[in-house]
């Protein structure tokens, strides 16, 4: 597979992965870059082209670990939580809206986990990786997921339930707003 082509196929879907974890969009463009920097570099190494995306995933997921070591290294924590998700479904402007804004309230909630059950909520829900895929990626067992990505849900779920509140508005669409 030729390098312009895998970078066409994967950088959305990197550069949202990336943007999601580090929360900074600055941050998330040079660890990006680094991500590709790399799969050009070691492209050749690859045995399996069927594991392509696990590969470059896991290759982002490391970019993005060693920055939040150094991060503790430089004791600076300037975290922010994400404010702009893409809507995912092409319906109608008003209904990209509503997705737009039930989105960062959630979004804001997932911010919340635990990175090991972020992560693991983000590429399974988010990116559709299988549990196997996942396992590659994060380097842990395939049953190491599915427990993760339990605990995830279930923590959010708690979350949703404190700081949340879920109504129908008057146009019967559900509305998510932050409880005060």
């Amino acid at each position: 597979m030729d390098l312009l082509e895998i970078q066409d196929q994967y950088y959305d879907r990197v550069k949202i992965f990336i943007t999601r974890l580090v929360k900074d969009e600055w941050i998330a463009e040079d660890l990006i870059q680094d991500t590709f920097i790399r799969v050009q570099k070691n492209i050749d190494s690859v045995r399996d082209p069927s594991k392509i995306s696990s590969w470059i995933f896991r290759i982002a997921y490391n970019l993005c670990q060693d920055h939040f070591k150094s991060q503790k290294k430089d004791n600076h924590s300037t975290v922010k939580p994400e404010s702009t998700p893409s809507p995912f479904i092409e319906i109608s402007l008003q209904k990209k809206l509503e997705q737009f804004q039930m989105g960062v309230c959630v979004q804001e909630q997932i911010n919340l986990l635990p990175e090991q059950q972020r992560v693991v909520l983000i590429l399974y829900d988010l990116f559709e990786f299988k549990h196997t895929e996942i396992a590659d990626i994060l380097g842990i067992t395939r049953e190491n997921t599915k427990v993760r990505l339990h605990r995830a849900r279930k923590s959010l779920k708690s979350i949703l339930e404190e700081k949340c509140k879920f109504e129908l508005d008057g146009r019967n669409v559900l509305v998510c707003e932050p409880v005060k």
